[in-house]
């Protein structure tokens, strides 16, 4: 079965520009069933993959340098205010949101780009810790999610103890069982291999529990290869028995308009076939699984 998903049109809504702030941006999102306060550290769009299915134009880029601190703490406790004092839900986009999810579940690192490629990440990481504990919000998860593949570089061995301390969870993409489909389907940087990142994310895992995010598409129309959803299930039981924690793999599809016309959603049905060979193949882990959306007009080409 499928996890049950607000229909309200907010959380199809995931516009990366909110008001006049250049990194924040509220989203009411499906996976944490609340407000999420999204951090984007990358409006410049730098990333170490190009999926075929991402919904971000990189073609179009802003030129930023470097991270303006200051700024992103007061963009943080300027949201988590509006927020929490009730005035975000008076905006037109956010009006219809029911109240049982008018809350702040977490302040999640993602946006355009790569987040942990920023040098200053374990910083921003302290910023948005502050800015929960102003505010006496201790439980607001910080989140990242991230491609996994710059989880060994410096700036992350920084801020891995700050995370661990302050309800932090790291949320790793894996798509793929084999190098092949992996540079096919995630079209990373050179030098950037399946291998490093299983690698990543079973290092990160030893030391606490990890979410594992999965986009499952249709590329030019086929269906991922029944051989690559099997090596796929190998590589999440190679990260447990490596000493590897799982707290959730979350399946999905392609919920927004992506930049390549190549790239489509997977039926439901498609989705929920998938999920039980995967739970067959890692009984120990739960399994959740999130349908497609249609995408409204002003995400398209974002």
């Amino acid at each position: 079965m499928g996890t049950d998903e607000p229909s309200h049109n907010a959380a199809r809504d995931h516009r990366r520009q909110w008001r006049d702030c250049l990194y924040v941006y509220p989203v009411v999102a499906r996976r944490s069933r609340g407000l999420s306060i999204g951090v984007n550290l990358n409006p410049n769009k730098q990333c170490t993959f190009g999926c075929l299915y991402c919904q971000i134009n990189r073609g179009v880029r802003r030129d930023l340098t470097g991270l303006d601190l200051r700024r992103l703490r007061s963009e943080l406790r300027y949201a988590l205010l509006e927020a929490t004092e009730g005035a975000l839900w008076d905006e037109d986009r956010f009006a219809g949101v029911p109240d049982a999810l008018r809350r702040v579940n977490d302040i999640a690192f993602s946006g355009d780009g790569e987040p942990t490629c920023v040098d200053e990440f374990d910083k921003a990481v302290r910023a948005a810790v502050d800015a929960k504990t102003e505010f006496g919000r201790e439980d607001i998860k910080i989140v990242v999610i991230t491609n996994a593949s710059r989880l060994d570089a410096p700036q992350v061995r920084r801020a891995l103890p700050t995370l661990d301390r302050h309800n932090g969870e790291i949320w790793a993409k894996l798509d793929a069982g084999t190098e092949a489909f992996f540079e096919r389907v995630n079209r990373p940087y050179p030098r950037i291999t399946l291998r490093h990142v299983l690698e990543n994310i079973r290092g990160v895992a030893r030391e606490r529990p990890v979410v594992i995010q999965t986009l499952l598409f249709r590329l030019e129309g086929t269906e991922p290869p029944e051989r690559e959803i099997d090596a796929y299930a190998a590589r999440l039981r190679e990260i447990l028995d490596g000493g590897g924690r799982i707290k959730l793999v979350q399946l999905h599809t392609i919920a927004r308009a992506p930049a390549s016309p190549a790239a489509s959603a997977l039926p439901d049905d498609r989705l929920d076939a998938i999920a039980a060979r995967v739970r067959a193949a890692v009984p120990e882990v739960p399994v959740e699984v999130f349908y497609g959306a249609e995408v409204p007009p002003q995400q398209r080409g974002r």
